[in-house]
């Protein structure tokens, strides 16, 4: 008969802390981790949300506090780590600290850490297609600062912490506003009266659902036992072969509520203009590269674990997304 100690050590397999709860993927994952039975907790800075909300228990704290995060963490077999600067800024100051922070709270909990992956530890040599092993010469600021973070996990593995990182191509989904799709492309809570394409026709582009990078990184957390300490997994997503099918099919679905979008350029020239004066702009500029190569990334590693990547067609994914932002009703 199974004892009380051994049921509470099954209990704590099945307990998570989300850092970055309120963001997209962050919250996409609390959701499915929640519906899967897991007891998730999550960390918030606006103590008015400290609450049992939704199946989650929201704690107050603040990702740069070592204390709050290594208290929250505590009885823990996963962290997921999705808290990121908002708007591009300030990466310099947080990122790193807040990273140290969340592996000095797996080191106490004995939890594994849940990273979501970016592209931008990859430069020109790297490109057209993605590799977990590829090269990682990046040529920004921002690029070099997340290679220096997976850096300080895998270091982290000397202490027992395991990392699985899932890479993904730009977020998209119903919960994701920070992010080209909701204020590149279209602009969140609007009508869609114009789609606009930042990249040159012919550039392809990977593009990442978000339920379905969850849906990802809850089936490799489920396996994570079976895991080399230090896992990198890469998702290919939805592959825009040539730049221009991901704002057809935003086109697609809005025709079917009944307006007429047009195609437009993403006007880069205005971009660089604002720079001097809004720091966000100045910041996306300098990842303008990723729409001018093609960026895509092989999914075999992840195949090989799962069987098959979690997929939703397009269209659908699209649709979910539009509704979501509030484009259409």
């Amino acid at each position: 008969m199974e004892t009380r100690q051994e049921a509470r050590q099954e209990a704590n397999t099945k307990r998570a802390l989300v850092l970055g709860a309120t963001g997209g993927i962050g919250s996409e994952l609390a959701r499915q981790l929640r519906d899967a039975g897991w007891e998730v907790k999550a960390l918030t800075r606006r103590p008015d949300a400290a609450a049992e909300r939704e199946g989650i228990a929201w704690i107050p704290g603040d990702a740069m506090d070592r204390q709050a995060v290594v208290a929250a963490a505590r009885g823990c077999s996963v962290i997921v780590h999705a808290v990121n600067p908002p708007g591009y800024l300030r990466w310099s100051e947080l990122v790193l600290p807040m990273i140290d922070n969340t592996i000095e709270a797996a080191a106490a909990a004995g939890a594994t850490i849940v990273l979501p992956g970016t592209v931008y530890n990859y430069g020109a040599d790297a490109f057209p297609l993605l590799k977990e092993d590829s090269p990682q010469r990046p040529s920004t600021r921002k690029g070099a600062i997340r290679v220096e973070l997976e850096r300080r996990l895998e270091v982290a593995t000397t202490r027992g912490v395991r990392t699985i990182i899932v890479r993904a191509g730009d977020f998209f989904g119903p919960h994701v506003g920070n992010s080209w799709f909701s204020q590149g492309l279209v602009t969140a809570g609007r009508p869609v009266k114009a789609v606009r394409i930042p990249g040159r026709r012919g550039v392809g582009h990977a593009w990442s659902y978000v339920p379905d990078v969850a849906r990802t990184m809850l089936a490799l957390i489920e396996r994570r036992a079976t895991l080399a300490p230090f896992s990198t997994f890469h998702m290919a997503g939805h592959w825009d072969k040539d730049g221009t099918q991901m704002a057809a099919a935003i086109r697609a679905v809005v025709e079917r509520h009944g307006a007429r979008p047009k195609l437009r350029r993403f006007p880069w020239w205005l971009v660089r203009l604002a720079t001097p004066f809004v720091p966000t702009l100045r910041e996306m500029m300098e990842m303008r590269y990723l729409w001018k190569v093609p960026v895509q990334m092989t999914n075999a590693r992840l195949a090989g674990v799962l069987g098959s990547e979690p997929f939703t067609p397009l269209d659908a994914a699209v649709e979910a997304t539009l509704r979501g932002i509030g484009c259409v009703r």
